[in-house]
């Protein structure tokens, strides 16, 4: 199979790129995406958040008022749960794991979906190379609108490129990335995805 081609100008070549039917040609399942996606973005989640119990809070021990005789519901303690300033009934531990188990098969399984969605709703096209002279944000932004995106745009490249990366920190809308590195979440955010050849082929190699 072919995905799309396109030259400086943004116009597609004669000859589309010739890629791996196994990596972009699979079918998109659905359940599977949204697994790789939910367990990638829990994975990221870091356990910072901490609350404090009952025994954590500053308070004092002494009864608030007597047991009997007020006509008041019995106290023990300022900590309590249902009081303002008490501590919390069960609260979240700052060493909670959010991580899902996620086997790496399913892992490259769920990506070449997500590859392959991209490729039939003509979201991801491919290009010789993709640099700039200098490290200028105008620059690549004139560069992107010569090729013909307006939205948001993932471009992946086989290697570091300094100026491309400096070029492109301060825009939003645009994430460049190396192709080992490719996320799902990237993927599935951005609306149209830029790979070059030798993106691609390292694509192929990874998710063989």
């Amino acid at each position: 199979m072919e995905i799309k081609l396109i030259d400086k100008n943004g116009k597609p070549a004669k000859a589309g790129l010739a890629v791996s039917e196994a990596t972009f040609g699979r079918e998109f399942n659905e359940a599977l995406v949204h697994q790789v996606v939910v367990a990638y973005q829990a994975n990221a989640r870091t356990a910072t958040r901490a609350q404090l119990g009952r025994g954590n809070v500053s308070h004092t021990t002494h009864k608030p008022w007597n047991q009997k005789g007020t006509g008041r519901a019995r106290s023990g303690m300022s900590s309590s749960p249902i009081w303002r300033g008490g501590g919390r009934a069960f609260p979240n531990s700052p060493d909670e794991n959010f991580s899902h188990k996620l086997n790496r098969k399913v892992y490259r399984a769920g990506v070449r979906s997500i590859l392959s969605e991209l490729v039939r709703q003509e979201r991801l096209s491919a290009v010789e190379e993709f640099v700039v002279d200098s490290p200028k944000t105008k620059q690549l932004v004139d560069k992107i609108k010569n090729l013909g995106y307006n939205d948001g745009l993932l471009v992946l490249v086989d290697k570091f490129d300094e100026n491309l990366y400096l070029s492109a920190r301060n825009l939003p809308h645009v994430l460049v990335i190396e192709a080992q590195y490719v996320d799902p979440v990237s993927l599935v955010r951005f609306p149209n995805v830029l790979a070059t050849k030798g993106a691609v082929q390292k694509l192929e190699e990874m998710l063989a």
